[in-house]
């Protein structure tokens, strides 16, 4: 059966597989991605501004333990005097960097959470406003992905990597100043060292980024595979293919693993590289310090400072290298993301919409449609469609799969606009409507029930939020579904499982059912919810549809003789056109394609 919005062959094409884009259509990351967290930083000024003085604090006081140092050598143990106010100096020194330390910590980490909490929300509202075309050829398990695991590289990015890159930046650069002040002589062999420290990061970084956004596609992957599956457990373990999908997974993660570790290799090439050359430029300035004590030139405490100093710059740099590293893979997750947000959606509001009339009549007009799916260009879904439907009356559509029922359907709905012709609700063209005022006064059943995992009560809820418990509870008893929510454990406040798990098929439909009865919108979608219930549960559903339907103009998309015979008009389609129309016995006696679909479909 056709699903309630597209049609199955036209879900099929219109959803092409992700994995089979060539690699060259994804962008390299650049680190200037990074930027687009800017404004979501700046929301909270007083957090960064408090961040930028403790660590301004913390970076002072580091560099002032060499001078600490140098006192104890120089003065404490060469005239052992003031040997006890130079550790109780030193002791300060190291608590103002500990208090400091802590209050950048506190602040970056509260910082990045909030960075990162507002960036999930900003993408989650924008995924949801997105249209059906994007939904239908992107997976839910990759957008989950870059919801979850590319949002935490960028908390990194916020608490930890701008941290000790801020930080390892000031220090080199104290660090270097401070070397030339101690001795100007050794401080020239450190600028052999760091231009040679920073050559590999230049070098390995455009390398490292291209891999690192490989490596984050193939845990989207990964993830996908798993979302999906998880989705239809069921299915899996009635075919008894727990072992294959165990072996799918495990060949996914596997090639996660793989581009994983040529990320790693890589990184850890650009670090040895980097902190081989530092310290090898230490060890040279100590080389010729070590001289220079023994010649005179240079006090015992004035190169232990300067050897402090070297290893905070050497370390500093080491960290900074590591930072690059890091940075590298969170510009490819701000990228994917980036991917996203400049998504713009297929179905907009008009700069100044109309407002349907209220109360909506519900006269529903389609004017010479033709429809195209982007997957499919030469193929119409809909082609010179045309169908007037009087307010209150009810339609049914019937043919053969693939011949634009659904489709129709998604038009009223307006997730996707026609390429000629026009469709009009009392007069107005859908194109001049708010899409969201447009579907408020629609309501859909699926054939499918879609039930939330969360209460009974706020699964009915959810076709009008602002509803009274009593109101609540009215629809639940025409939609048949006050009794059997009355028994569960904790009645209508208990929790329906994921996507319904705790009900039968004909529990869900009339969850659903009593959703748009409360909704209570005077047109109706029905992608009839009977087919696929005993004889029991359909007697219960249809019930609750005829309540359902009263006083509405309703479409609905027939799978039932009963459905049929109490339409006040059958429209017969093929291939996106209307063949037939009329009552029941006018199309049997024309024996065309709704008696061949009779026989086959809705007569025994």
């Amino acid at each position: 059966m056709t699903s309630p919005a597209v049609d199955s062959s036209d879900a099929t094409a219109a959803k092409p597989d992700p994995v089979a884009e060539p690699a060259a259509a994804k962008p390299k990351p650049r680190l200037g991605s990074l930027r687009a967290l800017w404004p979501f930083v700046r929301r909270h000024s007083g957090l960064f501004a408090a961040w930028l003085v403790a660590l301004a604090v913390a970076s002072a006081a580091t560099l002032s333990l060499p001078m600490a140092v140098r006192q104890i050598i120089d003065q404490g143990f060469s005239s052992g005097t003031n040997v006890d106010q130079a550790f109780l100096s030193l002791f300060g020194v190291a608590v103002v960097l500990a208090l400091a330390s802590a209050t950048r910590f506190y602040f970056v980490s509260l910082l990045g959470e909030k960075v990162v909490a507002d960036l999930r929300q900003k993408l989650y509202g924008h995924l949801i406003g997105l249209g059906a075309g994007f939904h239908d050829r992107t997976r839910s398990g990759e957008l989950v992905s870059r919801l979850s695991a590319d949002s935490e590289l960028l908390r990194n990015v916020v608490s930890t990597s701008m941290s000790v890159a801020l930080r390892s930046s000031v220090t080199v650069v104290g660090g270097l100043v401070l070397l030339f002040v101690t001795s100007p002589r050794l401080a020239s062999f450190a600028l052999i060292g760091i231009p040679a420290a920073v050559l590999p990061i230049v070098l390995g970084s455009r390398r490292l980024g291209k891999i690192s956004r490989a490596s984050q596609d193939r845990v989207a992957d990964a993830n996908s595979l798993a979302s999906e599956t998880l989705g239809a457990v069921r299915t899996v373990q009635s075919h008894a293919r727990e072992p294959y999908e165990r072996e799918r997974f495990g060949g996914a993660v596997a090639t996660a693993v793989d581009t994983a570790r040529k990320r790693i290799r890589a990184q850890a090439f650009v670090t040895a590289s980097a902190i081989t050359l530092v310290f090898g430029a230490i060890v040279l300035m100590l080389w010729t310090g070590a001289h220079d004590v023994i010649s005179g030139d240079m006090s015992k405490g004035t190169l232990a400072q300067f050897v402090v100093y070297a290893l905070i710059v050497g370390g500093s740099v080491g960290a900074l290298a590591e930072v690059w590293n890091d940075l590298q893979r969170s510009a490819g997750g701000m990228g994917r993301i980036t991917e996203l947000l400049q998504e713009t959606p297929d179905i907009v509001a008009p700069a100044h919409p109309r407002s349907l009339p209220s109360p909506l009549r519900g006269d529903i007009r389609f004017d010479n449609v033709v429809f195209h799916y982007p997957s499919r260009p030469d193929l119409p879904a809909l082609d010179g469609f045309d169908l007037q439907i009087e307010p209150g009356e009810t339609v049914a559509l019937v043919g053969p799969s693939g011949a634009g029922k659904s489709t129709v359907f998604s038009m009223l709905l307006r997730f996707h606009d026609a390429q000629s012709g026009n469709i009009r609700i009392d007069g107005m063209d859908l194109r001049e409507l708010d899409p969201a005022e447009l579907r408020e006064r629609i309501a859909l059943v699926p054939q499918q029930p879609t039930i939330f995992a969360t209460s009974a009560a706020e699964n009915i809820r959810y076709g009008r939020l602002d509803a009274t418990d009593a109101e609540l509870q009215a629809a639940a008893e025409s939609a048949e579904a006050d009794d059997f929510i009355r028994e569960l454990p904790e009645g209508f406040a208990s929790e329906l499982g994921e996507r319904g798990a705790r009900l039968s098929g004909g529990q869900q439909q009339r969850i659903v059912i009593a959703r748009a009865l409360l909704k209570d919108a005077p047109i109706l979608l029905l992608d009839e919810a009977t087919s696929a219930l005993d004889a029991q549960s359909e007697r219960a559903v249809q019930q609750a549809l005829e309540r359902l339907m009263e006083g509405r103009t309703t479409l609905v998309i027939a799978h039932r003789l009963s459905t049929v015979l109490k339409a006040d008009r059958i429209v017969v389609m093929d291939r996106g056109r209307i063949v037939a129309q009329g009552t029941h016995a006018e199309l049997i006696a024309q024996d065309g394609l709704y008696a061949e679909l009779a026989r086959l479909q809705f007569i025994d």
